[in-house]
């Protein structure tokens, strides 16, 4: 129990803002000017920060002081990630606070709004190795199925996502090893996803969001270990899977010229929004190539183009979550919550809730460009100068463009 200080702090939350501002607990002590074993303390949870103490720390990371005794929400299930090497621990401890942070906003805002149903295929495996290729194909037809998807190419995955009730991020996050995460929330009773933009590759982006759906879909119920193999094995199936779900087999197979040349693959990219990589992986799982064939296109591809980058990589735009944007914007002009009330509703900094929640920098200095995207309930009454109390429910329905 702690002695003395601000009553109600909250240990984990010095944890997580440790982790989400890359700081050991030596960094941040000299930045709040006390020792690191106060720090230590502060951590454990025998001893919180005096008044002054807490307005120093709450200063240098950037959050509302009150921020600090607010009790975190319940965990979100461990997230899977795309890179599982040791020299990653800081980072993968970062982006897993990112996503809690992910998860307070969202919170915040579902106290005024619906977000729509989560639609989303239901499995139950527990282990890795009860999953067949066959289960794969037929979780990834489902999933388009139920989104009405069709068997063509997808449009926008970032806004089909969301209308199946995930929660989407979409930032810089400093890590590009790690491309995206994914976890569900008890809080939400609804998944969340956070993909990296440091790669502005929109080919990449849309396969990695893919990926992140096949973890939602296939490992929801099957335990994390440290085990290599079984994360590897994992790995593969979310590959196979954003495979599957972005190249439905009864209509791409029935586009391809086999054997195909680079400039095939350069047509299908486009096409269906996948790289020339994922699509000769894609035509090796559907036995259009055999071990060889792909193999001396990998060759070729890596001898004209190189090893990382293809040609057109820049020319699509990799696909903006919306849902907590607009959330945001429909807020603020239907006067349910002032602008400037909202982060501090969050009591996160507003260069946080504006990174979370895909708005531009500066937006919290001054509206601009507000999209509307549902409507208030008619029962529910604006306020004007202060934050609504209660819960006001907002409906979102569905939009066919952004």
């Amino acid at each position: 129990m702690s002695r003395g200080g601000v009553q109600g702090f909250q240990k984990d939350r010095l944890s997580q803002i440790l982790a989400a501002r890359h700081l050991t607990q030596v960094q941040l002590a000299s930045m709040v000017d006390v020792s690191p074993a106060t720090i230590s303390k502060w951590r454990a949870g025998t001893q919180a920060p005096e008044r002054d103490a807490l307005e120093r720390l709450a200063g240098v990371v950037n959050v509302m002081p009150e921020w600090f005794t607010r009790a975190p929400g319940a965990k979100l299930s461990l997230p899977l990630f795309r890179s599982n090497a040791s020299a990653h621990v800081a980072a993968r401890a970062m982006l897993k606070a990112r996503l809690e942070w992910t998860q307070d906003v969202a919170a915040a805002l579902m106290e005024y709004v619906d977000y729509p149903d989560v639609n989303l295929p239901s499995r139950d495996y527990t282990e890795p190795k009860q999953i067949t290729n066959e289960d794969i194909e037929k979780a990834a037809c489902e999933c388009r199925d139920l989104w009405r998807l069709g068997r063509s190419a997808i449009q926008d995955l970032a806004l089909a996502i969301e209308g199946a009730g995930v929660i989407l991020v979409r930032e810089e996050t400093g890590v590009a090893q790690i491309e995206g995460l994914s976890a569900w929330s008890e809080v939400l009773g609804r998944p969340l996803i956070l993909l990296s933009a440091d790669k502005d590759n929109g080919y990449r982006s849309r396969f990695d969001l893919a990926h992140e759906i096949g973890h939602l879909v296939l490992h929801r119920h099957i335990q994390r270990t440290t085990d290599n193999a079984r994360y590897k094995l994992m790995e593969q199936q979310a590959h196979s899977f954003a495979g599957a779900f972005l190249l439905p087999a009864e209509t791409f197979a029935s586009e391809v010229r086999v054997p195909p040349t680079l400039d095939d693959l350069l047509l299908l990219k486009r096409r269906w929004g996948v790289s020339a990589a994922a699509i000769i992986m894609r035509l090796k799982a559907l036995e259009l190539l055999d071990k060889d064939g792909a193999l001396m296109l990998f060759k070729r591809r890596s001898a004209r183009w190189g090893a990382k980058s293809e040609p057109g990589d820049k020319d699509r735009r990799p696909e903006q979550p919306r849902l907590l944007r607009r959330t945001i914007d429909l807020l603020v002009k239907e006067k349910v919550m002032p602008l400037e009330a909202i982060p501090r509703h969050i009591g996160l900094a507003t260069g946080d809730v504006e990174a979370l929640a895909g708005l531009p920098e500066g937006y919290f200095r001054g509206k601009t460009n507000v999209v509307e995207f549902a409507r208030l309930k008619a029962t529910q009454k604006p306020v004007d100068d202060q934050p609504a109390q209660g819960n006001k429910v907002v409906p979102f329905r569905p939009v066919s463009k952004s």
